[in-house]
C-alpha cells in the first residue's frame, strides 16, 4: 500500500517537473510598419548666406538634403556648390534662368536649360546630376506636364521630382517661421518637403531646426534624393 502511494507521488513529481520545464509560448508579432522617410529639398540656390546657414544647420543636425540649383546663380558661388556636394547632399537641376517665359516655350527649351545647368555643375564638382525639379512645379499657371515632356526627359536620363508637402516658403517667403513649421508637418510615410534656400528665404533658415526636430521625434529617416529614388510627379488630364 505504502509502495503504491510512493509510486503515485513520484509520478506526480515527474509530471510537475515536466510542466515546469515546458517552454512558455511567446507570441511574436511581425512588424508591418514601413520605415518612414523624409526628403528635405531646397530650391533656388546657391544663394550666399542663406544657403550657407542652411548647410550649417544640416551639418549640426547630421541630416542630408537635396538642393535644386539655378545655373545662373552658380557663377562666383562655386565654393558654395562644392560645400553642398562635399558635405554629402544631393545636387539637382532647377534650370538656368528660372524664368517661365524661357522654360515653357517648348520641350526643347526646357531640356536645354536643364542640360546647360548639368554641365555647369559638372565643371564645378565633376558630377552630372540627373535629378531635376520644374521651376514652379511641373503643373503651374503656365504649364502642365505632358507625356511628350516626360518621354524627352527620360530619353536624356533625367528624373522628375516634385514635392508632396509644401512648407509655403516659396509663395510667402516673409511669413512667420512658425507658419513654415506648421505647413511642413506631415504623417505621410514618404515626405518630399519643398523648401527654399534663396536670398529671400531668411525665415526658412529660422524654421528649419524645428522642422528637423519634428521628423526626428517622429522616427523618420532623412534621405537625399538620388537616381534610385522613385520619381514624384503627376499628370493632370
Amino acid at each position: 500500500m505504502k509502495f503504491k502511494i510512493l509510486k503515485k507521488l513520484i509520478v506526480l513529481c515527474l509530471i510537475l517537473i515536466f510542466i515546469i520545464n515546458l517552454p512558455i509560448p511567446v507570441k511574436c508579432e511581425e512588424s508591418t510598419s514601413k520605415q518612414k522617410v523624409i526628403y528635405l529639398t531646397f530650391d533656388d540656390g546657391p544663394a550666399g548666406k542663406v544657403t550657407d546657414d542652411i548647410l550649417t544647420i544640416l551639418k549640426k543636425e547630421n541630416v542630408p538634403a537635396t538642393f535644386f540649383l539655378i545655373g545662373e546663380q552658380i557663377k562666383n558661388q562655386e565654393n558654395l556648390v562644392k560645400r553642398i556636394y562635399y558635405e554629402g547632399h544631393s545636387l539637382g537641376l532647377h534650370s538656368m534662368t528660372h524664368k517661365k517665359s524661357n522654360l515653357y516655350r517648348s520641350n526643347k527649351d526646357f531640356l536645354k536649360e536643364m542640360l546647360d545647368t548639368q554641365e555647369l555643375i559638372y565643371s564645378t564638382v565633376g558630377i552630372k546630376p540627373n535629378i531635376l525639379r520644374f521651376p514652379f512645379g511641373c503643373n503651374n499657371t503656365n504649364y502642365k506636364i505632358c507625356d511628350s515632356m516626360i518621354d524627352l526627359l527620360h530619353e536624356n536620363n533625367l528624373k522628375i521630382y516634385d514635392w508632396n508637402v509644401d512648407s509655403g516658403d516659396g509663395a510667402h517667403h516673409s511669413a512667420a517661421p512658425s507658419t513654415f513649421i506648421k505647413n511642413s508637418k506631415s504623417e505621410k510615410d514618404r515626405v518630399i518637403l519643398l523648401m527654399h534656400c534663396s536670398y529671400i528665404s531668411k525665415n526658412s533658415v529660422k524654421a528649419l531646426p524645428q522642422i528637423i526636430k519634428y521628423y526626428k521625434d517622429n522616427d523618420y529617416e532623412f534621405k537625399a534624393i538620388d537616381s534610385n529614388t522613385p520619381e514624384e510627379y503627376h499628370i493632370i488630364k
